[in-house]
């Protein structure tokens, strides 16, 4: 049986609104945390196929992405004792847990080129967060729980899996180039159990 995914179809509907009208950062990051909170508020929606782990490594799911490579919506998936290297994001980034629990690190570049931590926080199930160039960008993320896997859901400012970004030495300040891309072939339905 698959989820309802009604309440993804608003949110997608939702946040395409905001970014059509809005071209501030500042009030998409605000406006669209709210977005992601309801989104989050409650998990029946997600399809079990893009919530599964992957034993040896976190899982980036593609739910959505706009055709002309605005905006992407994807589910993370991390099973026990998974975490990302630090790396970069290069625009701006909306999350909110949707299972579990996950803890993030941030960094912040150095004179010396060095990496050095400035914080670090928990995202509950239902909490959300944000990441930009101009609110800072360069992060870890793990799965805080040793004994489930955690989601959480996130909003970007262009396609995610398309961006080449970073991934750093924390000590030598050394970066290598990625592309994320994605777990995923094909992207749920978003009519599934909807009428028009």
């Amino acid at each position: 049986m698959s989820a309802n995914t009604q309440k993804l179809l608003t949110f997608i509907q939702d946040i395409s609104r905001l970014l059509e009208n809005e071209p501030d950062e500042a009030v998409i990051l605000a406006e669209g945390r709210k977005l992601v909170a309801t989104l989050v508020s409650s998990d029946e929606w997600l399809p079990d196929a893009f919530a599964q782990p992957h034993p040896d490594h976190y899982q980036q799911y593609l739910l959505y992405a706009d055709p002309l490579d605005r905006l992407s919506i994807v589910s993370f998936v991390w099973g026990q004792g998974q975490k990302t290297p630090v790396h970069d994001h290069l625009i701006w980034g909306i999350v909110g847990g949707l299972r579990g629990k996950e803890q993030e690190i941030t960094f912040q570049k150095q004179a010396d080129g060095s990496y050095r931590e400035t914080g670090r926080g928990i995202l509950d199930a239902g909490g959300v967060t944000a990441v930009s160039p101009n609110i800072g960008d360069i992060h870890e993320v793990s799965n805080a729980l040793e004994n489930q896997p955690s989601i959480s859901i996130h909003v970007y400012g262009k396609n995610i899996g398309r961006v080449h970004r970073h991934v750093f030495d924390i000590a030598t300040g050394a970066a290598k180039s990625f592309v994320s891309g994605y777990a995923n072939d094909v992207l749920p339905n978003l009519w599934s159990g909807t009428a028009a």
